[in-house]
């Protein structure tokens, strides 16, 4: 394992950092992305400016606008990115996982109308795969697509899309065959955003934000030019976006255990005698959160070797994501209990982002497949356990109970 950045590498984090020096302001950790108004307006700005300097699509093929380097730079750009204000919120969808799935399994025609657009931050993009009743289950969707001459006659309803209010287009996730089993009978397509027949409704969320949304889709006419990968070849594109989502999702976000351990300086501990950093109780805590953080982070020293070695990630991306949402959810909740009353309604200053984390944190739980779904990942595709018996193996969707 090898810490240390080649000299190419030193001179790209080297330039990376410059950049963002010249555009960007420190971050305040813990804050959930947002997405609207004048803060969106100053992220199209900055996805440009990224885009023009050579710092967005580092890894994609040079004739798509990238760069066309190893995945090493792009995990360097990122470390040194997430260092400053998250400008960067309403693109990572789009280009962290929707126009990735394009490029690789999109048409010529596709590739040429929507990558560059998507680069230069001139459109947004969201993922429209989770429903009501297809949430960590996702090949169980009912959306329906009906085909009609050249085009398709979409139905149905996503839920907890990231992003759907402020997006153009997005990836779609529906079922064009209910003759055949679950993850055969499913289809991508790109849809129109601004389709009369597409409503986007935000769902207002504890942590008082509105970054999530229901879909319904009415009568919604899809050109199949529209269509991504085969008939009937949905999930296969999906499996492309979806290992792309975990990758996005399995970051490190704040706060971490260095803020907790400022924070316990401060506070009094539970018995009001002295601060809480000298009750063993939370000492144990932190000692075991920085066990993981450091774990994490070693983990992640050897991905990046392997990627600088011309590898790619696997499914062992799962780990770190499970880790680092349970992590920030148990620092959160102790940091909150530790403010007594005051924690909870602490929105200003250093304090701020603990309260406003504990909001957000258990969703980071379920985004991009919840714990449940990962363990069974890490079981099967990592450890090479057996895989779980599947009542539905082979079973025709029309066919499956529904509950009524």
């Amino acid at each position: 394992m090898d810490f240390n950045d080649t000299p190419e590498e030193a001179k790209f984090r080297s330039e990376a950092r410059a950049f963002l020096d010249a555009n960007l302001k420190p971050k305040l950790r813990g804050r959930e992305p947002g997405g609207g108004g004048d803060e969106l307006a100053r992220s199209k700005a900055y996805q440009k400016k990224k885009a023009d300097a050579g710092f967005s699509g580092i890894t994609w093929p040079k004739e798509h606008g990238g760069r066309g380097l190893p995945a090493i730079f792009q995990v360097i750009f990122g470390q040194e990115e997430g260092k400053y204000e998250p400008l960067g919120g309403p693109f990572i969808i789009g280009l962290g996982m929707c126009v990735p799935t394009i490029i690789s399994m999109g048409t010529d025609a596709q590739r040429e109308r929507f990558v560059a657009k998507a680069l230069n931050g001139e459109e947004i993009w969201c993922q429209l795969f989770s429903e009501p009743s297809a949430g960590s289950d996702v090949a169980a969707a009912r959306t329906r697509a009906v085909k009609d001459g050249e085009d398709w006659i979409v139905n149905g309803q996503k839920v907890w899309t990231s992003g759907a209010h402020i997006s153009d287009w997005g990836l779609l996730l529906v079922r064009t065959d209910p003759e055949l089993p679950k993850h055969k009978g499913l289809t991508m397509f790109i849809v129109n955003m601004k389709d009369p027949g597409v409503e986007v409704r935000p769902i207002h969320q504890m942590s008082g934000g509105s970054n999530f949304n229901e879909v319904y889709f009415t009568d919604v006419r899809i050109a199949d030019a529209m269509r991504v990968g085969g008939v009937g070849e949905g999930w296969k594109v999906a499996l492309v976006t979806l290992m792309n989502e975990r990758l996005a999702v399995g970051g490190s976000p704040g706060p971490d255990y260095a803020e907790i351990l400022e924070l316990a300086r401060r506070l009094s501990g539970p018995s009001g005698q002295g601060a809480l950093l000298q009750d063993p109780a939370f000492r144990q805590k932190l000692a075991d959160w920085y066990v993981s953080a450091e774990g994490y982070k070693l983990g992640r020293f050897r991905t990046m070797t392997a990627l600088s070695k011309g590898g790619v990630p696997g499914p062992e991306s799962s780990i770190g994501k499970i880790i680092n949402a349970n992590r920030l959810q148990d620092i959160t909740n102790a940091a909150i209990e530790a403010q007594d009353h005051y924690g909870i309604v602490a929105q200003d200053g250093p304090d701020g982002v603990f309260g406003d984390a504990y909001l957000w944190a258990p969703g980071l739980r379920i985004a991009g497949g919840s714990d449940e779904i990962l363990k069974n990942i890490i079981a099967e595709r990592v450890l090479g356990l057996p895989q779980d018996p599947r009542a539905d193996k082979d079973v025709a969707f029309k066919d499956l109970p529904t509950g009524r």
